[in-house]
Formats: structure tokens, C-alpha cells, sequence
């Protein structure tokens, strides 16, 4: 009955949508390298963080409730939805003001926090966490392992060990840095769903634009 009870909840879905607000473990943050979102999405959509005149390596994806197991998303939340002025005002750290409403909706609800309050974590996340200076200044097209990549964040960041980061990929491509934290952002191992390390041997990484 156990190992039937146990294929029972493996076979459920990670999330289901419309979860309690603030009924979660832990938080991943979430850290896409804005030259593989510009040439993979956002060069197609003329979209504005893809501008050279912007310098975006590292940017905020997101800050995602999370649990042990799976995660929830698109929470109920008595919580007012932030204004226009409150997303754009995000832009300088996630690229533009319609991921920060997008990251709302669908994780930021989940929080249990205020629109204010789960902005503010998310920027204060982000700006907890040192970019090792070789990647943040990337000036040219490189191959490398991922897992360089997250040797050098273990590096650059005291406290933060390997059971604590991801790195994923995408067409090939280093893609995200996700680092897991606690309520409090001190950092935290990830729970097993959350470890997707990226294997790749020759994973590009297109400069800094």
C-alpha cells in the first residue's frame, strides 16, 4: 500500500493553479541571462531589454514560492494587483514592467505579500546575490560547461554551496541561474523537483550587449 501511495502522488501534478496565498516552503530566485532571452524571444519581438544600450547580462526572472515538492501558481490573494507605474518601475533589474506584472500573477500572488512587499523582496533577492564579475561583463561569445557557470556563483557568493543552485539551459544555451532561498533569503538547498542542472559541455553564452 505504501509504494501504491507513493505512484499515487508521484503521478499528481507538480502544481495546480489557485493554491492559498502564502502557504509555501521556500523561494527559488530565478536569474535569466538576457542575451539567450533576446535571441531566442525577444530579437523576434523588437522587445526594448534586447536594446544595446541597456547592458543586460543577469536579470531578475522571477522570485518563486516554492515546496518541497512542486509549487504553487496563480494563488488567491485578497491582495490589490500592482499599477502600471509599480511593474515599470521594475524594469531596470527584470528588463521590462510586463514580466514584473507577469511575475505577479502568477508567482508573486502565491507570496502572500503586497504587491509593494513582494516587489521589494524580489529586488532586495536580486541584489543579495554577488554576479561573479567575469559573467556580468562578458564581452565576448563563449562555450563553456555549465557547471563553470555555477562554480562561479558558489564562488563569488560565501554561504551558497552546489545543493543550493541550478543552472539550466535551453537550445543549447545557458539559460537560467536559480538559487534557493528561505523566507527570510538566507540560502537553502533546493528540493529535489527544483535541481534541473543543466549537463552540457559546450553550453554557449552570448556576450553582454
Amino acid at each position: 500500500m505504501r509504494v501504491l501511495a507513493a505512484l499515487i502522488c508521484l503521478a499528481l501534478p507538480a502544481h495546480a493553479g489557485g493554491e492559498r496565498a502564502g502557504d509555501f516552503d521556500y523561494y527559488i530566485l530565478s536569474l535569466g541571462w538576457s542575451p539567450t532571452w533576446c535571441a531566442l524571444t525577444g530579437d523576434a519581438r523588437r522587445d526594448d531589454q534586447c536594446d544595446t544600450r541597456h547592458d543586460f547580462g543577469f536579470t531578475l526572472h522571477g522570485l518563486w514560492p516554492q515546496n518541497d515538492y512542486g509549487w504553487p501558481s496563480d494563488c488567491r490573494t485578497g491582495a490589490r494587483d500592482p499599477s502600471r507605474r509599480e511593474t515599470a518601475a521594475m524594469a531596470d533589474i527584470m528588463g521590462s514592467g510586463g514580466l514584473a506584472w507577469h511575475e505577479w500573477k502568477k508567482h508573486g500572488r502565491c507570496s502572500g505579500l503586497s504587491a509593494d512587499d513582494y516587489f521589494a523582496l524580489s529586488r532586495k533577492a536580486y541584489e543579495n546575490v554577488s554576479i561573479p564579475p567575469v559573467l556580468a561583463h562578458l564581452d565576448r561569445d563563449v562555450k563553456l560547461p555549465a557547471q563553470v557557470v555555477e562554480d562561479a556563483f558558489v564562488e563569488a557568493n560565501p554561504g551558497l554551496e552546489r545543493s543550493m543552485i541550478t543552472v539550466t539551459c535551453e537550445a543549447g544555451r545557458i539559460d537560467e541561474v536559480r538559487i534557493c532561498l528561505t523566507r527570510d533569503l538566507t540560502p537553502r538547498p533546493c528540493g529535489d523537483d527544483a535541481a534541473r542542472d543543466c549537463r552540457m559541455k559546450d553550453a554557449l553564452m552570448e556576450r553582454v550587449r
